[in-house]
């Protein structure tokens, strides 16, 4: 009996308001229209201990360093428990956000030394990164004015100044610029609709068994 196809990791990267969520919603339901087993999680989170690291992330101030270790603890435990075995099972993992995001938030917002964040991804998942990556771009203020609309209360990132995002915006781009055979950079000003048949076609655009 032949083994089922290893699944495949797409990760969403991008400020808060960008979109991530609802871009993520619309591939699962495509995917899962062709056939596909889906699951849908997040970073900092996706098991029971990374949800509560989650609220200590986004809650609590903290030194940089310290920030850096909790987000990659999370993650370890988000491969163990859930990312590596899903892919095994042959499911297709869609996360909000990875370690591309550390590297942007935390080494490129925060200034914490990129020596630092690439020893601690070493250690974590050596190797291992995602097949497919979606960086929704969009200025600042767009994506606070989204933010804004939605009611909801700003967590410790959200609350950061402008210069901040400004940093975790030129880090990201500059991440999608060094690997471009994995980013796509999907402009996050427009439809819901139109991004979402471009993230199609990132998708129907690789040779994936």
């Amino acid at each position: 009996m032949n083994a089922k196809p290893r699944g495949r990791f797409i990760t969403f990267e991008g400020i808060d308001g960008a979109g991530k969520s609802t871009q993520i919603a619309l591939l699962a339901d495509a995917l899962r229209a062709r056939g596909r087993e889906v699951l849908r999680t997040r970073e900092p989170g996706g098991t029971e201990l990374g949800e509560k690291l989650r609220g200590l992330l986004l809650g609590m101030d903290m030194h940089p360093d310290t920030e850096a270790m909790l987000m990659f603890a999370a993650r370890r435990e988000h491969l163990a428990a859930v990312i590596d075995p899903a892919l095994a099972a042959g499911v297709w993992v869609l996360s909000d956000r990875f370690s591309d995001a550390t590297h942007a938030y935390q080494v490129g917002g925060r200034g914490l030394a990129a020596a630092r964040c690439d020893a601690l991804e070493a250690w974590v998942h050596p190797g291992f990164a995602p097949d497919l990556t979606f960086l929704l771009d969009m200025p600042l203020e767009s994506a606070t004015a989204r933010l804004a609309a939605a009611g909801a209360a700003p967590d410790r990132f959200e609350r950061e100044r402008r210069g901040f995002f400004a940093r975790v915006r030129a880090a990201y781009l500059d991440r999608a610029r060094r690997e471009p055979a994995r980013f796509r950079v999907l402009d996050a000003t427009r439809e819901p609709e139109t991004i979402a048949a471009e993230i199609a076609a990132g998708i129907d655009e690789k040779t994936w068994q």
